[in-house]
């Protein structure tokens, strides 16, 4: 891989670019479990697949070019890279962690890993001041979305970064929302860059992937042998629908963030919307820090209606945008967090965070902007 190239090249080119063995410009699924040793004590670099692929090792080291990482390792899924980072910590380890986050990280936090015995400080990382106060003599690492989910908070990542390396801890960004197109963490000085590859990276809605990307070679090599002790590794079919998904990255997510521009700016005119939450609307209190940080601002809006009454209508009548879970792809979904994604969240802390019965959640997809608009406008009539 020639790392001069931009990145809109490299997601088209991958890692090899094509198969070496066979010139295939569709990089071949390799379906096997095991591999022949050309002879005792010999190795073709593969042994078994949940060691090593070539699949997987292409969207590996694609991943790895993406995030301007060292490496780059594949999981069944996000929540399973995110498991296999915190197996870095022991016992007794405090991790301050953004307030607003996903509910199924969330639940992964409190309901698995305090019982290992690790303690996490929920803070609003886009205030600094916060942070400082929260870390503890044995606070290991800040780990932060960012933009968060739903809310749409952004923390300043290099600010964050320099915090961290005065108190000798890690950096831990969840890229998932903006992906390495429109951000990439670890230029800015990150340690540890998460995703759930299911999202924006794969793009169709079509399988479940995960990556934990590091720029350091005893990180790497400790997450990979988590990686392969675990066995929550991404399978070969899967690590080729990714490969398949991150080449047309660059053109969806542009597409995608165009048309959530829009619609972010249809909404806040609309007199049934209180709040719009849109990293990419001028008067967000990220959006200063968002243009230094990321070269786009995703596709990701959230928004409440002025009477929570009016959310059930809203869904029953939508009829392009799907009622569904999930993000990223090239279908527009719209959630609700209160019942869906967030129900792992404490009621106490969802309402301070304003993930409330009247907040939706939009992902944007890549159909017609028209027909997007168009549709939320009868639905909201």
């Amino acid at each position: 891989m020639q790392r001069s190239w931009d990145i809109q090249t490299k997601v088209v080119q991958g890692s090899k670019g094509s198969d070496p063995h066979t010139g295939a410009i569709s990089f071949p699924i390799y379906q096997t479990a095991t591999f022949r040793h050309p002879g005792l004590g010999q190795s073709t670099g593969y042994d078994y697949t949940r060691s090593e692929n070539p699949t997987r090792e292409e969207v590996e080291n694609t991943m790895a070019s993406l995030e301007s990482g060292k490496a780059g390792i594949a999981f069944a899924s996000g929540l399973a890279a995110i498991s296999a980072v915190l197996e870095l910590f022991a016992a007794g380890d405090h991790l301050i962690v953004s307030d607003d986050l996903y509910g199924g990280t969330y639940r992964l936090f409190e309901e698995i890993s305090r019982k290992h015995g690790l303690d996490f400080s929920y803070v609003d990382t886009s205030k600094l001041n916060e942070i400082q106060a929260r870390i503890q003599p044995n606070t290991r690492a800040i780990f932060i979305e960012t933009p968060s989910n739903p809310m749409m908070k952004v923390s300043d990542i290099k600010a964050l970064v320099e915090i961290a390396l005065v108190n000798d801890i890690l950096t831990i960004v969840d890229n998932t929302f903006l992906t390495p197109y429109c951000q990439r963490p670890l230029e800015l000085g990150a340690d540890i860059v998460v995703h759930s590859g299911t999202k924006f990276l794969g793009g169709h809605n079509d399988t479940l992937a995960g990556f934990v990307i590091v720029n350091n070679t005893e990180l790497e090599e400790r997450i990979r042998f988590f990686q392969k002790a675990i066995g929550a590794v991404l399978a070969p079919f899967d690590s080729w629908l990714i490969l398949r998904g991150l080449k047309t990255l660059a053109i969806r997510l542009e597409r995608q963030q165009n048309s959530a521009l829009a619609v972010a700016r249809w909404l806040k005119n609309h007199h049934k919307v209180e709040q719009v939450y849109y990293v990419g609307l001028a008067d967000h209190e990220g959006y200063n820090i968002s243009t230094r940080q990321s070269s786009g601002f995703g596709s990701m809006i959230s928004f409440t209606l002025k009477d929570s009454e009016l959310v059930k209508t809203v869904l029953s009548r939508l009829h392009l945008i799907a009622f569904a879970e999930s993000l990223g792809g090239v279908e527009s979904l719209i959630t609700y967090p209160i019942t869906q994604t967030h129900t792992a969240i404490p009621q106490e802390m969802r309402e301070k965070l304003g993930v409330n019965d009247k907040l939706l959640r939009l992902s944007v997809g890549i159909e017609s902007l028209t027909d997007i608009i168009n549709d939320l406008e009868q639905a909201l009539a």
